[in-house]
């Protein structure tokens, strides 16, 4: 679990200005990622409009900012909208290493098929705040291997929670996740400041929770029935 800091972020984007570079965020070209399933964000945002809060309180997106984001209850899922900073714990490797990530830990809470941490630079998984008095996620059905869709820039990524975080702290997913959505995955200057939104679906488990293709296979029927039922 990292904690992307407002002054890295700002350090981050003088260097861009400086460059006479804007992000692909900022400058409006499209992330090269492709759409995931068959469901289209549009659709799925559709049902995210309005918000029916379920957590006890509310969550920063980072140490600096003040506590706004609620998590939210639908019939089959919880859903928040929030930042997205770089989770790169896990298994060492040339992406994701101590050098790489300030803040690196070489565990992940939930592990792999053969009792190994996750992978955060190829495994697309999202980090969900420890349980607390403000929100105890596996009393809502969610649990390690659980589907998430997670959508930005009008794109979805099949996701799973991997691991845990602050108590107090939302907004978080792997490498992988956020190079696939168009973000930049650097752990300690990328990232996304707001416009991400995680559609977690409750019961539900990929098996092994290390085979994306399973998450989204399995996204894919989630989300259509997510539509259905609300």
């Amino acid at each position: 679990m990292r904690m992307r800091t407002l002054t890295l972020a700002a350090a981050s984007a003088a260097a861009l200005l400086a460059a006479g570079v804007l992000p692909a965020s900022a400058s409006g070209a499209t992330p090269k990622s492709a759409q995931e399933g068959s469901v289209s964000a549009a659709d799925l945002l559709s049902k995210v409009t309005s918000c029916s809060q379920i957590s006890n309180g509310k969550y920063r997106t980072d140490d600096e900012t003040s506590a706004t984001i609620p998590v939210c209850g639908k019939n089959g899922a919880v859903f928040w909208k929030a930042d997205m900073d770089i989770d790169c714990d896990g298994q060492r490797t040339s992406k994701c290493n101590e050098n790489a990530d300030p803040w690196y830990q070489d565990d992940t809470a939930f592990h792999q098929s053969n009792g190994q941490p996750l992978k955060a630079d190829s495994l697309p998984y999202i980090v969900v705040p420890s349980s607390s008095s403000i929100w105890k996620y596996s009393s809502y059905g969610i649990k390690g291997g659980g589907v998430v869709a997670v959508i930005y820039n009008n794109k979805v990524e099949y996701a799973v929670v991997g691991d845990t975080g602050p108590t107090n702290i939302i907004g978080e997913a792997s490498y992988a996740t956020a190079s696939a959505l168009g973000i930049d995955p650097d752990p300690a200057t990328g990232g996304a400041d707001s416009g991400v939104t995680y559609i977690l679906f409750k019961n539900s488990t990929v098996s092994p929770i290390e085979s994306h293709s399973a998450a989204v296979s399995l996204g894919s029927q989630l989300a259509k029935q997510f539509l259905a039922n609300n």
